[in-house]
């Protein structure tokens, strides 16, 4: 099982991390998640694919992106 950490915007109450949580376990795959709703952050555990949970969440509303040693980059699926 692998660990995604997720930079998510918009996220701005409880309901927001309703919204996110939801999207990203309707995803196969996912066993956990986490949402850490102040930095803006979100850890998904399970064997999902990373462009996968960015296309659920951007289809959410939630414009995200994948962080690798705590800087954004782009998950490759929108090229």
């Amino acid at each position: 099982m692998s660990s995604i950490q997720l930079n998510v915007k918009e996220m701005t109450c409880g309901n927001c991390v309703t919204h996110v949580t939801d999207a990203l376990r309707a995803v196969a795959g996912v066993k956990e998640v986490h949402v850490d709703l102040e930095k803006g952050k979100v850890s998904v555990k399970g064997d999902a694919e990373s462009p996968a949970l960015v296309a659920a969440l951007n289809e959410a509303g939630y414009p995200s992106t994948v962080a690798h040693d705590g800087k954004a980059t782009c998950c490759g699926g929108c090229h």
